[in-house]
Order: C-alpha cells, then structure tokens, then sequence
C-alpha cells in the first residue's frame, strides 16, 4: 500500500476538519486507530432508512484500488492479522482497526482510502445490501434485539431516534449507487469527525491528514421536536409457556446536560453485577431470571435510560413488580452507602477497563469526543462521576419511574 497524502490525492468531496487525537505508549507493540464521524442512522433520508448502516459495509467492503489490489480494508487488515470492524450508531458512525505498530503506516493510509474514495459501485452494493438484509432478518428473528428497537420507537415516536439502525428492508431495497454516493459526497465525508491513535507512534499519514483536510464541515441536522412517548406493551399472558425478553425504558436528559452521569450510575444500581440492587433482588432472591442488562445513553434531543431482562412469561408481572419496588425504595428514600458506593465505583471502572485496552480506549475516546464536539479525557469524566451524589441518584430514580415504560417481544416455547 502506497502512502496517502491527502495534499496529492486527486480531486474529490471536501472533507472537514478533522482533529487527531493521539495517546502515545512506547511500551505497546501494537496501533489501534479509530475515526469518529458525527452520522448516525438519525440522518438517513426520510424514505431511505439504512443509508448509514449500508455505507458502513461499503466502507469496510469495497476494493481499495489502490495498486492494482482488490482487498477490502477489512481484508486488507486481517491478512496483516490485525483486526479491524465498523459500527453504526444513532449519531456517530465509528471506523477502526489495531495492527503490529510496523504495519500502522499502511493501514492508517488505507483507512483514510476507504473512508474518503470508496467504490461505491452497484456490484459491490448488491453483495452488501444482500448481507445487510440478512443481518436485518437474524435481528428481527432474536427478541433480545427486536425489543430494543422497539423501545426506542416507543420513546421518541415519529422522532429520527426512533427509527431502527440498521434500516428498514423495503425502504433499503430501493437505495441506489447513486444515492449512496450523495450522501457520501454531500453529508458523510463532511461530517465533524475525529481521528485517535492509541500506539507506540502516530502514523505520519494521520498527522498530514489532521493538518490539511481542512474543508467546512456541514452542520449537524438541526434538533427535532419531541412528542409524547408511546404506551407501551401490555404484560404477556401468565398462562404461555413463552420465554419473554421485557426492555423497560425512559427518556433520560440529553447529552451534554448536567446531571446526566446521575443516570448511569443508577443503570450501574440496577444492572448485571451481582453488586447490583437487582441481582440480589430478582436473581438471588426470587430466581426470576439469569439474563439483564441496564445502561443509559444521551443524544441531542433527549437520553435513552433503558433496562432489558429475560425471563419466562408466567413471572413477567412479578419481575414488572420487582423492578417497580426497588426503583420506588431508591426514589423515595436514595440508595444505602454501601450500594451507592458499589455502583459509582462499577461507573468508574467500567471506563478505567476500557482505557487500559487499547482499541476499546481509542474508541471510547472517538465516540466521546465525537459526540461532545470537543476532545474528551477519562480524568474529566470521573471527576463528573465523582461528584454523583446518592441525592441525584435518588431523584434519577423518582424520574425513571415516573416516565417508565415497557416493551415486550416473546420467543415461542
């Protein structure tokens, strides 16, 4: 793979400014390299859900060209036995790989390839809109997935963060070459964005990347009202022997907003480790189920704070009272020290584990940075979290409750 300098590219889309952020380790063998970019599935056109979602498999998919190879970036990467992998988001759409820091070069040069000239041809578009299509029918087909979608809809009803990521199938079957290459031209490659480097040294391609890619970026879709939530799913019937997946959920404030690290902390309070309220409550008391999860997210508009647990369908109502009471205990009278305690140092570590994991850390940095326009550091995030008091946690809690509603999907027994 030849270097990549953006200054000799031939002529193609603007590009924005993109800031390079770099954590530098000489102890590590290996580079992880992540890009950021702020496109989600919230910025598909109106009748071409997915966009986003398809643009991703090109990205990671198409030949790169560049002499004479027909390897893919993901190929490309795994031959070198590195990693490399993609994901889309409601707001931010994130590129990334880690290699042997002797092959960062090469592969830093033909991200930037993959990201900015992608062969988005009508071949390559209809092998990938194939493998979408079937990515879409596995998750359709698996409740767990299927529910968080739902929930999602239920909460922002009509709203661009209500519609599913991945798209929908009769809406990604009319997308063309030509749409594709639109959006690449006219919203993707100009989106605000970020370049991190987690390795022993910054590829130099990066470095000249970050300095002269310096086109406007455009601005980000302008906020969209809120409407009322949805209602919600009824509780399944008590007499199937059906398996059920319930996702309880409520708006939580949005990103940026003061106060928000409250309600990942009690997502912390209500999750999977057996430190949790729940775990002790529905798993080790009652045995009503093996399998939950709670976390929170913020986006422009609003959050998402959202718990999902497995369980049979006969002790949906008991799990629905369970979850009830103990949001009502902490509401009303704040968690006990020992348990507030547990759950900011489970809010602490979750991000201290992942900065000491190099390509998770790139990411985490990227998405952060992204979502925040600004760079983001581990140490600011903490001391928010530090400041988290069991006050905030209880009134998070009284807001959960008050706004909470339930989704259900069940699996045929």
């Amino acid at each position: 793979m030849t270097d990549y300098d953006l200054t000799t590219r031939p002529p193609g889309p603007a590009t924005a400014s993109v800031p390079l952020l770099t954590v530098v380790d000489e102890r590590l063998k290996t580079t992880s390299i992540c890009w950021a970019l702020a496109h989600g599935s919230r910025d598909d056109p109106q009748d071409r859900g997915g966009i986003a979602h398809l643009l991703e498999h090109l990205v990671m998919s198409c030949p790169l060209g560049d002499g004479g190879t027909h390897l893919s970036f993901s190929e490309y990467v795994e031959r070198r036995g590195g990693q490399a992998n993609a994901q889309t988001g409601l707001e931010v759409m994130l590129y990334y790989a880690q290699v042997h820091a002797d092959d960062a070069e090469d592969v830093a040069a033909a991200l930037l390839r993959a990201v900015l000239e992608p062969e988005l041809d009508d071949s390559t578009l209809d092998s990938e809109r194939t493998v979408v299509l079937q990515e879409l029918a596995a998750a359709a087909a698996d409740p767990a997935d299927a529910v968080q979608d739902a929930v999602l809809a239920q909460l922002f009803p009509g709203h661009p963060l209500g519609r599913p990521v991945g798209g929908e199938p009769d809406q990604l079957g009319t997308v063309t070459a030509g749409d594709l290459k639109a959006v690449h031209r006219e919203r993707f490659v100009r989106a605000p964005g970020v370049l991190v480097v987690v390795g022993p040294r910054v590829p130099q391609v990066l470095t000249r990347a970050a300095a002269h890619a310096t086109g406007r970026p455009v601005a980000r879709a302008p906020h969209v009202p809120l409407e009322p939530v949805g209602a919600g799913d009824p509780l399944p019937d008590p007499a199937t022997r059906d398996f059920a997946w319930l996702c309880f959920g409520a708006r939580s404030p949005r990103a940026g907003i003061p106060g928000r690290a409250a309600y990942g902390v009690l997502a912390h309070l209500l999750g999977s480790s057996p430190s949790s309220l729940l775990y002790r409550t529905l798993r080790s008391e009652h045995g009503l189920s093996y399998s939950f999860h709670a976390w929170d997210r913020g986006y422009r508009e609003a959050g998402a704070w959202r718990l999902l647990i497995g369980a049979e369908a006969s002790a949906a109502d008991r799990v629905h009272a369970v979850v009830d009471e103990l949001l009502a205990a902490v509401a009303e009278q704040g968690p006990s020290p020992d348990d507030f305690d547990a759950a900011l140092r489970q809010a602490e570590m979750s991000l201290v584990l992942e900065s000491e994991t190099p390509l998770e850390y790139a990411k985490l940095i990227a998405e952060r940075s992204c979502s925040a326009g600004r760079p983001w550091s581990l140490e600011e995030e903490i001391t928010e979290l530090r400041r988290v008091s069991a006050a905030d946690v209880r009134r998070a809690a009284a807001d959960v409750r008050r706004h909470l509603l339930l989704t259900v999907r069940s699996v045929a027994a």
